[in-house]
């Protein structure tokens, strides 16, 4: 939980320098943990495939940096913390630009899997469509890819339109820490 901790604190740290650059600029921070279920290990392509609580199947590709992924059985439980935080603001002119920085803090060899990876997303895009009633924003960047993205509610969302060139800061953070496992049943 520490280290969950932490990595909300830590992503939230980059949104702070880039939203004072922005006028009318709002962060928005949506926090989502489970306990997750590892059901499938591909070790050769670094892959590990978990079931969350819903039922619901999500595959994760573990950093090349991760040692301890050996240690890592189906069956086994984590829990994960992901921490999205979204800055949104108006930008005048200027050409659709995409920069983006990571930041991957793992435990060491022969530890507990488990780690954070903080990913901060800079992107300049026109705005291809608003949902004013759910709040979000779809942004079209310089590859014509299109991100769909929360709107903070002190944002003048009234005030932007398809076609707005707008700038966003997006910071999105996952810790994973292995979870306290149930010890074995003793059979009689």
């Amino acid at each position: 939980m520490k280290q969950a901790i932490l990595v909300a604190l830590f992503g939230l740290a980059f949104v702070p320098a880039a939203q004072a650059q922005m006028k009318d600029a709002a962060v928005v921070v949506d926090e989502t943990e489970a306990v997750v279920t590892v059901t499938k290990v591909d070790a050769k392509a670094r892959k590990v495939t978990f079931r969350g609580p819903k039922g619901g199947v999500a595959t994760l590709t573990v950093p090349k940096e991760a040692q301890n992924l050996d240690k890592v059985k189906p069956g086994q439980q984590y829990k994960l913390k992901y921490v999205e935080a979204v800055a949104v603001a108006i930008q005048k002119g200027g050409k659709p630009a995409a920069a983006a920085a990571e930041e991957v803090k793992l435990n060491p060899k022969g530890g507990k899997p488990g780690g954070t990876v903080v990913r901060t997303v800079h992107l300049a895009g026109v705005i291809d469509a608003v949902d004013y009633t759910n709040r979000y924003v779809a942004v079209r960047g310089p590859k014509g890819n299109t991100v769909s993205l929360k709107v903070a509610a002190d944002v003048p969302l009234e005030q932007l339109s398809a076609g707005d060139r707008i700038s966003v800061t997006h910071t999105e953070a996952l810790a994973i820490e292995m979870a306290a496992q149930a010890p074995a049943k003793k059979t009689k």
